[in-house]
């Protein structure tokens, strides 16, 4: 039946009405995000001066009259290198990752909600001391006045003004995943095993950590031929990105001096030296999480603790998550107990966690002072204040005196659980509030070896024979780490085996592109050699290559490519304490991979494995899990490995006995980190591939006369 004419005009104008309203709806929603985003308050105004002199290579040398003006000088100055990097991690601190990176980002906005990172840093702003203060507000105003005089460069609505909050937030934020939380966030998301770096103290001896790391080598002038205090920092991070490291001095009349290297957000250098001493880090991976499994009431909003049923807290939170052209609205539930510390809930139940430095943001003002000590007293002071949640030191003075330590924020755990496990969430007995004094750290200073090092392995191989840590001085609870690596193993044996170490010598261990048999790699070659592959003669030609393998990756041997493809095969798993891959199945992948795109299973390392970045193409040797570190790569297309992370900063400093030193660095890339049409966006690449470095001026005089631009930026 057909409706009356007029009638079916209503009905149209009303189908019409109502599309325009769902039209204007989504359009509402799609809009939403950057005219509704809270703005934060800029810092109250303060002056700020400060003065840029870019050397040969374009490295910011910052100075001041003031810590604060140094800050606002190095976020000017980062700024101008690496806008785009810088944005990503403020808005990440804002819980608009999402808006900007799209589903990506959203997960580190879901993370800061569950972590409530914002809410400790509010908190803690005004609790921290004013020196404090002034640095992360000196440091927002010198964001803020770059976005101000670069609007075109400003990717999100509203971002800023940014203040001093939003730069704490970004240290409470990202510190727990330098130990493992984000591997344990996520294995309870999808309902997995936990991870079993998150129980690296269980791990068997030869197991290996993570594969992200760095190493590290401090040595006293009783080892050194020249009788000269040499420390080297080697980190291994992504060349790009957030927790890529940026190079910079800052000099103040207040007293700060350092040359060194930072993160993305961070208003000082994070490490480096000053005249009198430095200090760099490794990551480590004690057991500093805990997992609780909770008993929940029949609607799953209460959970029993101690005989009494509480009430999990529960937020609504609103990400906001870019999808094309449009940021759309998603909401999340985050919830929390206040007894333990964010929930999670999947299949299994629901799952409270604890970690070193829960709710705190203390490792701000750590690392502040840390900056300003002097000697070796100011240091250990600073040490004490047990703010930075894990990651080894390495220490070196002009004194001579060397040191490392295994630190974290030990948790203050009670006896009579299995700290390994999942814990049981009903009981006050199971949860910890304190941490360990400092003097409980794991340390060794001034071994009668005259060396330490750190290669993200175990502490009891520190110093080598005679002058190691003895596991029975430290208890379970603490949760040490009994991996190794093979770089720590091989560093080791090589550092040992020398009484009288050259420079040149040092240079050559830093740089050891060898394997050592008591690693993994050992047993998984041996896997391989034994393989039955008369039935395929191509894998038999491709194992009798790996025989003559000299277990080295410096690319000069022919069996080098395909043996760094088996190690890469079987790499993670063994990182992760999984079951290693079928032997003959990961040969034949290798082998079909390498014949596919350079028709010959023996083409050479150097030849596959590149640093590549815009038109610049070189030649990288190193591999997984080796001194000379090409930890991560990408595929290209055409088959060759494009590196993207292992060796990055590294800085090597070293004193004579007069307390004179001299720096020497080098970057993967170049101080230009986003910045294409700079002449400093490559130009470190072939000093980075050479295995050579450039000078690091450090005082004001040699700064002048290695100056290419010199300028003032002040508010």
């Amino acid at each position: 039946m057909r409706l009356p004419t007029d009638k079916r005009y209503r009905v149209l104008r009303i189908l019409m009405r109502t599309g325009l309203a769902l039209l204007i709806l989504l359009l509402a929603l799609c809009l939403w995000e950057p005219y509704t985003a809270w703005t934060a308050a800029a810092p109250a105004p303060l002056k700020h001066d400060a003065r840029i002199v870019r050397d040969t290579f374009g490295v910011p040398h910052i100075y001041g009259r003031t810590d604060a003006d140094t800050a606002y000088g190095l976020a000017y100055a980062h700024s101008e290198d690496d806008f785009d990097t810088l944005q990503e991690v403020l808005a990440m601190t804002r819980g608009r990752a999402g808006a900007l990176l799209g589903p990506d980002g959203a997960k580190a906005d879901y993370i800061l909600a569950l972590l409530e990172a914002r809410k400790t840093a509010t908190r803690d702003y005004f609790d921290l001391p004013k020196d404090v203060r002034l640095m992360v507000d000196g440091y927002a105003r010198g964001l803020n006045h770059y976005a101000e005089t670069h609007p075109g460069e400003v990717r999100l609505r509203n971002l800023f003004p940014v203040n001093g909050t939003d730069i704490i937030t970004g240290f409470v934020l990202r510190s727990p995943f330098f130990f493992g939380l984000d591997s344990t966030i996520q294995a309870l998301l999808k309902d997995e095993p936990l991870p079993w770096s998150k129980r690296s103290a269980l791990t068997p001896a030869g197991r290996e950590p993570e594969k992200n790391g760095s190493n590290a080598f401090a040595i006293a002038p009783k080892r050194m031929s020249d009788g000269q205090t040499w420390l080297i920092s080697n980190s291994h991070q992504p060349y790009e990105g957030g927790v890529a490291w940026y190079e910079a001095a800052v000099h103040s009349g207040e007293g700060l001096d350092m040359a060194g290297a930072l993160f993305p957000g961070s208003p000082f250098v994070l490490l480096g030296h000053n005249r009198n001493l430095g200090w760099t880090n490794t990551v480590n991976r004690p057991d500093l999480i805990d997992v609780y499994k909770l008993v929940l009431d029949e609607d799953g909003t209460s959970y029993r603790f101690d005989g009494a049923w509480k009430p999990i807290g529960k937020e609504r939170v609103w990400m906001k998550v870019r999808f094309g052209p449009f940021v759309l609205p998603w909401p999340m539930s985050v919830e929390l107990t206040l007894d333990h510390g964010p929930v999670i809930r999947n299949k299994s139940g629901a799952y409270a966690i604890r970690y070193a430095g829960i709710d705190s943001s203390a490792m701000v003002e750590q690392y502040y002072r840390l900056g300003r000590a002097q000697d070796h007293a100011s240091w250990t002071r600073a040490m004490e204040l047990g703010g930075i949640p894990a990651t080894n030191f390495i220490y070196a003075d002009k004194t001579g005196r060397i040191a490392y330590f295994y630190n974290a924020m030990f948790p203050n755990r009670p006896a009579g659980y299995d700290w390994s496990g999942i814990l049981p969430g009903d009981t006050s007995k199971a949860i910890w509030f304190t941490y360990l004094p400092f003097s409980r750290v794991p340390a060794v200073v001034d071994p009668a070896s005259g060396f330490v090092q750190n290669a993200n392995n175990t502490p009891y191989l520190t110093a080598g024979p005679g002058s190691e840590l003895n596991p029975a001085d430290f208890a379970p609870e603490m949760g040490v780490e009994t991996a190794h690596t093979n770089r720590g193993l091989r560093a080791v044996e090589l550092l040992a085996a020398d009484a009288s170490i050259t420079p040149a010598e040092l240079l050559t261990i830093k740089f050891d592109t060898r394997y050592t048999k008591a690693s993994f790699v050992g047993p998984w070659m041996a896997t391989l050699a034994k393989l039955d592959l008369k039935d395929d003669p191509e894998l038999a030609r491709a194992q009798a290559l790996l025989a003559t393998w000299d277990w080295s990756s410096d690319g000069q041997g022919g069996a080098d490519t395909l043996a760094e493809a088996m190690i890469h095969a079987a790499a993670k798993l063994n990182w992760r304490g999984q079951p290693l891959p079928d032997a003959r199945q990961a040969l034949r992948e290798a082998v079909d991979d390498l014949m596919e795109h350079f028709g010959r299973i023996d083409p050479p390392l150097l030849e596959v494995q590149r640093l590549r970045r815009g038109t610049v193409d070189m030649p990288m040797d190193g591999g997984q899990d080796t001194l000379r570190a090409a930890t991560i790569w990408d595929k290209q297309d055409d088959g060759h490995k494009r590196v993207r992370h292992g060796d990055s900063f590294i800085q090597i400093v070293h004193w004579d006995r007069q307390g004179r030193f001299r720096t020497v660095s080098v970057q993967p890339y170049g101080a230009a980190t986003t910045r294409p049409d700079s002449p400093h966006y490559t130009d470190q690449m072939a000093l980075f591939t050479r295995h050579q470095f450039k000078p690091v001026p450090f005082e004001r005089d040699d700064v002048i006369r290695q100056s290419k631009r010199a300028y003032r930026v002040n508010n």
